[in-house]
């Protein structure tokens, strides 16, 4: 029988429940797999530990993490934030989605060349359609620059979004990305906006998407002030742990139409899923392992 041996690279990663989600779903084909944790943060308790030398890891690191893992036969690597971006130089080629985009999430070894692959954007539009089915787009202000910032304004813009404001930390990080933007869609598709003037931003916007890693379990709060948000927005997390986020509970709480970041990370793992074992995965019983998995 075939075994699978995956990984996920990332920083306060402990809670995350893509091993599950895969395991689950592999147990169902008849498949030997298993999925490690490969923190390069603090360590969380309980949470599946990788052997050194992920401890004290940074992302800078992460070529070295990638040689260990070919070295010890991985069959691939999903990768997460801080190293989405800081991967790339360490990999053999590059899928046309992840060439496109500068950002890979999926890393398959390919006979012994690293291949870097990018299934966060399709993930995040599977779910968008699926979720907020005929929500306004004419003008969408997204929060967070990186990696999967990168990936999920992609998908907006080629889901027909007019106009995307991106508003970063890192105010030429945003800056990068809708330039980049405005290359691959055209002039006026992308711009950017300070952190300071995203209100009056949101007041004319019709929905807000939120690519940051602040909600998640380890980066606990809201990513904006409550005040910026209003009853004619459509909130949209990438965050999935938790689901409900405290930027989508105070948007419901105001009568937002929302969207957690499940879909998302069912999407691009069933993506991922495929790309490692060459089975089509059943994303409709992977949307019901995750539900499964939230509620414990």
């Amino acid at each position: 029988m075939t075994s699978h041996l995956i990984g996920l690279i990332g920083s306060g990663i402990g809670p995350s429940l893509s091993p599950a989600l895969h395991e689950r779903e592999a147990d169902l084909h008849g498949l030997r797999y298993l999925y490690r944790i490969i923190d390069i943060g603090a360590p969380e308790p309980g949470a599946q530990a990788a052997p050194a030398p992920a401890p004290g890891a940074d992302a800078d690191s992460v070529g070295d993490l990638l040689r260990w893992a070919r070295r010890l036969g991985f069959t691939g690597l999903n990768i997460t934030h801080p190293c989405k971006q800081t991967v790339i130089p360490h990999l053999d080629d590059l899928s046309p989605d992840a060439a496109t985009l500068g950002a890979v999430n999926t890393v398959t070894f390919d006979g012994g060349r690293l291949i870097g692959h990018n299934t966060d954007w399709t993930g995040f539009a599977l779910s968008f359609v699926r979720g907020l089915p005929h929500a306004a787009t004419d003008r969408v202000v997204q929060l967070g620059a990186g990696g999967a910032g990168a990936a999920v304004a992609h998908a907006l813009l080629t889901l027909g979004t007019g106009r995307l404001t991106i508003a970063d930390a890192q105010p030429e990080r945003a800056e990068g990305l809708a330039a980049e933007l405005e290359r691959r869609f055209g002039p006026g598709r992308a711009g950017t906006v300070p952190l300071g003037a995203l209100g009056a931003e949101l007041a004319g916007a019709d929905g807000l998407v939120h690519a940051t890693p602040t909600g998640m379990a380890a980066h606990p709060g809201l990513p904006l002030p409550a005040d910026h948000l209003h009853p004619g927005l459509w909130v949209a997390d990438i965050v999935y742990r938790p689901l409900e986020t405290a930027l989508l509970r105070s948007a419901r709480e105001i009568g937002c139409r929302t969207l957690d970041g499940g879909g998302m990370v069912v999407h691009q793992a069933a993506h991922a899923f495929r790309l490692f074992t060459g089975i089509e995965p059943d994303a409709g019983r992977m949307l019901a392992h995750l539900a499964d998995l939230v509620a414990v």
